[in-house]
């Protein structure tokens, strides 16, 4: 069973930074091949992609966060982050971290996870942590 929990949220003015964490538990990164991705969503919006970690490590990013958001993973790869800087009132919203999986003998080359990917494509859902700038 795979669990996803989100952390780090909170109220910070803007030009802040804030630094999300997803403590993710139950995968099984011997039998499959995951990626996982951060998603932010505003009442009444679709929840639109913000970062995205490949299964080799390859990051990517909505043009909204690039150069201001960094995300990354702890080396046992079971806790996944987002660090914000330089925040804007604009990038208030509720923030979902998700991870998709692949069993490994239907991988052919790295899982993507890009920033642009679609959300039918994962999985497993935490349930999101608020930031309000």
């Amino acid at each position: 069973h795979v669990q996803l929990v989100e952390s780090g949220g909170g109220s910070v003015q803007a030009g802040g930074s804030l630094r999300l964490s997803c403590a993710a538990s139950g995968l099984t990164y011997s039998r499959h091949a995951i990626c996982m991705a951060w998603f932010r969503q505003v009442p009444g919006k679709e929840r639109e992609g913000v970062a995205g970690i490949d299964s080799d490590g390859s990051t990517s990013y909505a043009d909204s966060a690039k150069g201001r958001f960094t995300i990354s993973q702890g080396n046992a790869k079971n806790t996944l982050y987002l660090q914000m800087n330089s925040l804007k009132p604009e990038d208030t919203a509720i923030y979902y971290c998700a991870a998709r999986r692949l069993a490994r003998p239907f991988l052919r080359g790295p899982l993507r996870c890009l920033a642009t990917q679609a959300q039918g494509d994962f999985s497993d859902w935490g349930q999101g942590t608020q930031v309000t700038v």
